[in-house]
């Protein structure tokens, strides 16, 4: 079985690769590291994998990439330009490039490999801030950053290579994921760091807004799932069952360290929504998909390898 991974250098790409790795894949991984986050760390993420005979590593772009998809049957198109805050202004061509653009050409690609399964990297942010909770696949979506906006053109470009060409598209709508190989600019990342090391956290907004946070273990094992499944031009909700608001976060992280947060409070972000929560009685039906890692075993984890 061979496999394409897009974006495989970062947070969720690394971690689908060496499980697949370990499930005896062939995998081909793409990445162009872009300057979001420091390229060392990115490295560090893939040492296991290089090491690894059945795994060949392309630094570049996707988009001049696409001839990669010669005998394989799974892509997994994780790459995309993250962050919700940075995605207004100027900013935004680089959304429209890495996050709409790529995607058609890669779909465009695919179109007559004999692929087996497309599974793309969505995003919850496509909902944007709704009435009402928890958040189903049949809600229409409306997404209020332009980074939702470009998650959300790439969900209509899957369907609709699927309904004209018959690409075999699966979308995962990614509910607030951390664990191993988090971004440092995320939360939890943030967070835990400043506790221990008796920084300052920031807090936008008064900290009551929550989260369905999901563990990274389990949003690889939807991939494979979703890989692996009968399902075409779907779309599934991947939380992880945890919906907690960021002021107990904070709590659940002194009790584990043992140390007081120092937290402030500054103002709300645009495109930031003031609550998510995953409806995945779809994907636990058509996928099997079952989170197996809670929010206090999920960064004890966390905190135990970040302290190493």
């Amino acid at each position: 079985m061979k496999s394409l991974v897009t974006g495989c250098a970062g947070f969720i790409g690394s971690n689908l690769v060496d499980r697949l790795l370990s499930e005896g894949h062939d995998v081909v991984g793409v990445d162009c590291f872009t300057d979001y986050y420091a390229r060392s760390l990115k490295e560090s993420n893939l040492k296991s994998a290089l090491s690894h005979e059945n795994f060949t590593f392309v630094d570049g772009d996707i988009i001049d990439h696409c001839n990669l998809l010669g005998g394989a049957h799974w892509v997994f198109h994780q790459a995309a330009q993250a962050g919700v805050r940075a995605s207004w202004g100027d900013s935004f061509k680089i959304y429209t490039d890495n996050n709409i653009l790529a995607t058609q050409r890669l779909l465009e690609a695919c179109r007559d490999a004999g692929i087996k399964k497309f599974v793309y990297a969505s995003s919850s942010s496509i909902y944007g801030d709704v009435s009402t909770l928890p958040m189903k696949e049949d809600m229409s979506p409306r997404p209020i950053s332009p980074y939702g906006v470009s998650k959300l053109a790439g969900e209509h470009l899957c369907y609709l290579y699927w309904k004209n060409f018959g690409v075999p598209v699966v979308s995962l709508r990614y509910f607030t994921v951390y664990g191993p190989r988090q971004r440092p600019d995320m939360a939890f990342h943030r967070f835990v760091r400043a506790v221990m090391d008796g920084g300052e956290i920031s807090i936008y907004g008064d900290g009551n807004q929550t989260r369905d946070f999901t563990y990274v273990s389990d949003i690889v094992s939807a991939n494979i799932l979703a890989a692996e499944s009968d399902a075409k031009g779907e779309v599934y909700n991947l939380g992880g069952g945890s919906r907690i608001s960021v002021n107990q976060i904070i709590k659940v992280i002194e009790t584990l360290t043992g140390k007081k947060a120092d937290v402030q409070y500054a103002g709300e972000q645009k495109g930031d929504v003031r609550d998510t929560y995953a409806d995945i009685s779809k994907a636990q039906a058509d996928l099997g998909y079952a989170p197996e890692v809670g929010i206090e075993e999920g960064l004890r984890r966390f905190i135990e390898l970040i302290s190493k």
